[in-house]
């Protein structure tokens, strides 16, 4: 066994929480080694702040509330609060926002890792066919053209083209044209 395959700490998440600017937002860490299957993210909504209402159309995805609290909204107006220790399963395409309390939310989610972006010439009509002749096989990525709508901070690619922040983290996208 590699030492890249041996188990092991990868960060203390009070320690990351206490070091960070107590009114920084976004991701304060993110799994980040090499040849894994999942990712990772520890991130702060600072008091008040929101994660506008998006589905993730792709991955089942882990939220384990570690300090703070807010409550998470489903697609149909219900509400549930988040305290520290909540663990939230949110499905795939189940539509979610998330609101951060008066002592801002501090979250980790989990979830499989997302294939790469690619850039190249789109396929055809015919490549791009799934089986049975449906479209939107499993060639993964999303055109170039969509790269302003791919958070710089935590990688999650929006569904609104015209937010101007990342429906996960908040933090500001890129302008058209600059991505």
């Amino acid at each position: 066994m590699s030492p890249d395959q041996s188990p092991r700490v990868l960060t203390d998440l009070d320690d990351r929480i206490a070091r960070a600017a107590p009114d920084e937002g976004g991701a304060l860490w993110r799994l980040a080694e090499s040849g894994r299957q999942l990712d990772a993210n520890l991130v702060r909504l600072p008091p008040g702040a929101s994660v506008g209402e998006h589905a993730e159309n792709d991955l089942d995805v882990l939220l384990l509330v570690v300090a703070g609290g807010g409550e998470v909204e489903d697609g149909s107006g219900g509400r549930r609060a988040l305290a520290p220790k909540a663990l939230v399963w949110l499905p795939r395409t189940s539509r979610r926002a998330l609101r951060a309390g008066p002592d801002g939310l501090v979250y980790l989610t989990v979830h499989r890792r997302r294939p790469g972006m690619t850039v190249g010439a789109r396929p055809s009509s015919v490549e791009r066919a799934a089986p049975g002749g449906e479209e939107g096989g499993d060639e993964g990525g999303e055109g170039p053209c969509m790269l302003d709508r791919v958070c710089p901070a935590c990688g999650r690619m929006n569904e609104r083209a015209d937010s101007g922040v990342c429906e996960r983290c908040g933090e500001p996208l890129p302008s058209p044209g600059t991505a």
